[in-house]
């Protein structure tokens, strides 16, 4: 019972931390912080979850922290955290405001409840020794499509929250593992939902 609740607690920190992400973003959209004021924000925290990643894998930071926070398959790996502040970084620095913001807001926010829906399932491809894939459940999906598109819609036109709510859903739904190594969500979310945004302007 206690690893129980100590998993549970540790799954709904890491949600937490999570939807805390959206505080940047959201300061923009009310005019505390500029864009510039973002990017420089995001880029300070991408250099320092890279020294962060760099120290705790290659000499060990044995923080408490990361053994309650961080899964198993992180324990070896670049950890989803920084994988978030990586895919956020090149989405801030590459797309507009009215793109990166909506695409970071759909994984500190769509992302979270989606994970509290439900882990997924594991599906090998194959003999599974190359690729599995982790699957989500239906009305996780649906719960997320929803979200993300709604999020979406508070920024551009339907079509393009649309074309950004299913790119971020199919990139949470969907996880590749590839030789044990999981293509995390934190980092294909933000990626994935702006590049269906942008899509979507286009062709509106």
């Amino acid at each position: 019972m206690r690893s129980l609740f100590n998993g549970l607690g540790s799954e709904i920190t890491r949600r937490g931390i999570h939807v805390s992400g959206s505080a940047v973003p959201l300061a923009y959209v009310v005019d505390v912080l500029t864009w510039t004021q973002v990017q420089a924000i995001v880029v300070a925290g991408f250099l320092a979850v890279v020294v962060l990643e760099i120290v705790r894998l290659g000499v060990g930071l044995d923080w408490w922290i990361y053994e309650y926070l961080t899964r198993e398959y992180e324990q070896d790996n670049v950890a989803g955290y920084a994988l978030a502040v990586i895919s956020a970084t090149a989405v801030v620095l590459v797309a507009p405001p009215t793109i990166a913001v909506p695409a970071l807001l759909m994984l500190t926010l769509g992302d979270p409840v989606s994970g509290l829906l439900g882990s997924g399932q594991i599906q090998s491809v194959g003999d599974g020794t190359f690729l599995e894939l982790i699957l989500k459940s239906p009305q996780a999906l649906a719960v997320t499509f929803v979200v993300c598109t709604s999020i979406g819609l508070a920024f551009v036109a339907p079509v393009a929250a649309l074309f950004g709510g299913f790119a971020a859903t199919v990139a949470d739904g969907v996880k590749p593992v590839i030789k044990t190594y999981v293509i995390d969500d934190n980092l294909t979310i933000p990626l994935a939902s702006a590049a269906g945004i942008a899509i979507g302007l286009a062709i509106v």
